[in-house]
């Protein structure tokens, strides 16, 4: 039996399988600190933390610290997307152009929401010198996106949009939200409602309970080399402007503070395991964040294949990655987002799970993270047992 000396929290009787996974990411996978949890039918049965927030410091994760988790921002920004979609302030069929007219410029005009949700509008990168200052600011990235033309026919292919996805659905939000910013709609209308410790765009008084990114301690374009030689994906990768590795910049105030909706959300496992529980089932504690009818739509497979952008088979619906595209453990019929480094979450509508892992300890592996892969399969195989 693993020890499981460093691993804080509880979980249900049944689980002990997913607390004996997480303790041996810190034996054996170079954990450093890092969090999990996992709902079933809308209640928590595994809550568990542990390891180092700071090692700087030498700060030890508690049950409140948050950290930033990067891509898996993006299934939080598409509860967003989809929720203003249900509420009749977004069509997904409609022309972008029609909430941001400034967008038909250069050849955009027929690109619809549904499109820009799915990545296939073309406009993976921002074009040119940008100051990191212009690049955390708003205003000056969504221009530049309004005059730039895509790189490819509108829906023709699909590739990742891996930071402009933020941008150009947080300016919908924006446009259609009442003019708040997309992270005080995120923090309204998804995160407030259901108690969530999730930001885009953290307080300062929050900051001092940021775990600290641990960078990869290898090199993350050997990491990378699988991927194959494209030169989209290099030009897309510390895009805009080449300011964003996965380095020291990720544990600064001015990248916490700002609000980038595809990848600096900053929050806790717990968090994004009661998000995902809340849009299967019949919710949590009464919510139910996105009703069936919304979820079977943004569910529905929009792209699958190679994707341009990062030269492996994706999987995507309105927003959402959707499985096993995001982790060779996870259902065909799960759905949520992965994260760079290795933060996961999803959901399952067949089992009834919302699942949320966190860590500061970025690593970069190809054939997937062998860290959230093990607490999936762990979590299934507790499931497992409890039902047969």
């Amino acid at each position: 039996m693993t020890d499981t000396g460093n691993v804080d929290g509880w979980v249900e009787a049944g689980f002990e399988p997913v607390r004996e996974a997480f303790a041996a990411n810190f034996a054996e996978r170079g954990e450093v600190g890092a969090a999990v949890s996992v709902y079933v039918a809308g209640r928590p049965v595994v809550d568990l933390w542990g390891g180092i927030a700071d090692p700087a410091e030498g700060r030890p994760w508690a049950q409140d610290t948050v950290v930033p988790v990067f891509s898996s921002t993006k299934g939080v920004t598409a509860v967003g997307a989809n929720l203003a979609i249900e509420r009749g302030l977004l069509d997904p069929d409609e022309p972008v152009a029609r909430y941001w007219p400034e967008f038909a410029a250069a050849g955009k005009e027929s690109i619809t929401v549904r499109q820009v949700l799915s990545h296939q509008a073309g406009l993976p990168l921002v074009e040119g010198d940008i100051s990191l200052d212009d690049a955390l600011s708003w205003d000056p990235v969504v221009e530049r996106l309004a005059r730039q033309a895509p790189l490819w026919e509108p829906g023709s292919q699909h590739g990742y949009h891996m930071r402009t996805y933020g941008w150009l659905v947080g300016e919908l939000l924006r446009r259609v939200g009442g003019g708040r910013s997309p992270g005080r709609f995120l923090r309204d209308e998804v995160a407030a409602p259901l108690g969530l410790d999730f930001w885009v765009g953290l307080p300062e008084e929050e900051e001092p309970r940021v775990a600290a990114v641990v960078p990869p301690t290898d090199d993350i374009r050997a990491a990378l080399a699988p991927f194959g030689d494209s030169l989209l994906l290099a030009r897309v990768f510390d895009n805009p402007g080449g300011h964003f590795n996965y380095d020291g910049m990720w544990n600064t105030r001015a990248l916490h503070a700002c609000e980038l909706p595809s990848s600096n959300g900053i929050g806790d496992a717990r968090s994004l395991a009661r998000l995902y529980a809340s849009v299967v089932g019949e919710g949590v504690d009464g919510v139910r964040t996105l009703q069936p009818a919304t979820v079977a739509a943004a569910t529905e497979q929009q792209v699958r294949g190679p994707d341009a952008v990062i030269m492996v088979e994706t999987r995507f619906g309105l927003g959402f990655m959707l499985g096993p595209s995001f982790g060779a453990a996870n259902p065909r019929r799960c759905f949520g987002h992965a994260g760079a480094g290795g933060s996961l979450s999803f959901a399952d509508p067949d089992a009834g799970v919302g699942f949320g892992y966190v860590m500061n300890h970025l690593r970069f592996d190809p054939a997937g993270d062998p860290r959230s892969e093990s607490l999936v399969r762990a979590t299934y195989d507790a499931l497992g047992a409890r039902r047969s």
